[in-house]
């Protein structure tokens, strides 16, 4: 499959965060597309390994043949046992590349895209049970508001919720664009795109367990790093991004660092980048998707 699958975004800003050693051992969690994987190979000597996860069965696809290289198939939150299993830890530098693919997008049938019609899914893994429709459809309205409100940050969340609830008595909500039909009377005129990306964001996150996900996989990255691995982070929303800077800043997600009995602060990392960093008004020309991405590294200690 060609590169058009997903075009890697702030390529050189992550290869230079990750500080690449030819001998090293890395992990690109997320694999998608292997743009980013691809540029760690070519960095890599013969003794360097590359680890790449992903649980959607459409990455398989783009695996790299060379015996430096190891597909996981399997979501991220599972990165110490998969490291263990193949005798791989410590690691030099761990990717995670958070967004959803162009490819996940462009394809309708997944779900994903407010620009087409099909199934409410938005499943990152195929093959797991829960989908968007069954959130719909299923989910309490207090449940409901609760996704919207806090994964979509949405102004009118709680009016959202019980339109579907109402909508669903009479016909389930089944389909991109029956969903749109539903909602089309709350969603503020001139900001009709915004707002169902807020609204797929929500239920994508629902879906996946992408913040639970999330946090896993962070905690995980303080144990398998070596002292002076980098952990390079890509995050497009700022629920992601606040989880992301609060770990790399205090090694946990809410309130203050925590200090020992000479007043020193416990924290596994140390931040590189104080504010994050962003993509080049050339890059957003060349590529929408990097306007929102906001990139973060970390050194553990």
């Amino acid at each position: 499959m060609d590169n058009v699958y997903h075009v890697p975004v702030m390529l050189k800003e992550c290869m230079e965060g990750l500080a690449l050693q030819a001998g090293g051992v890395y992990v690109d969690v997320t694999f998608g597309g292997g743009g980013h994987s691809r540029e760690i190979m070519k960095h890599l000597g013969d003794d360097g390994v590359l680890v790449a996860f992903d649980q959607d069965e459409d990455a398989r696809q783009n695996i790299i043949a060379d015996d430096r290289f190891v597909f996981v198939d399997q979501n991220f939150r599972f990165l110490k046992n998969n490291l263990r299993a193949h005798d791989l830890i410590p690691v030099d530098g761990i990717l995670a590349d958070l967004g959803v693919s162009s490819h996940q997008f462009d394809v309708p049938e997944r779900g994903f895209s407010i620009r087409f019609d099909g199934d409410l899914d938005m499943r990152m893994d195929q093959s797991s049970g829960l989908t968007a429709k069954e959130v719909v459809n299923t989910y309490e309205e207090d449940d409901l508001h609760k996704i919207f409100g806090i994964y979509g940050e949405i102004q009118n969340a709680k009016s959202l919720a019980r339109t579907m609830v109402t909508a669903r008595l009479n016909v389930p909500i089944e389909t991109i664009s029956q969903l749109k039909t539903v909602i089309h009377k709350l969603i503020p005129r001139g900001k009709e795109n915004k707002y169902l990306a807020q609204v797929f964001q929500a239920l994508r996150i629902e879906v996946n367990q992408e913040m639970e996900a999330l946090k896993d996989f962070l905690e995980q990255t303080a144990e398998v790093l070596k002292p002076g691995g980098r952990l390079v982070v890509m995050s497009y929303h700022s629920l992601e991004d606040r989880l992301v800077k609060n770990f790399m800043a205090k090694g946990k997600f809410s309130g203050e660092v925590e200090k020992d009995f000479f007043g020193n602060e416990i924290k596994p990392f140390r931040v590189v980048t104080k504010k994050s960093v962003t993509a080049s008004e050339e890059e957003i020309k060349l590529n929408n998707r990097a306007r929102s991405a906001r990139l973060r590294i970390a050194v553990k200690q």
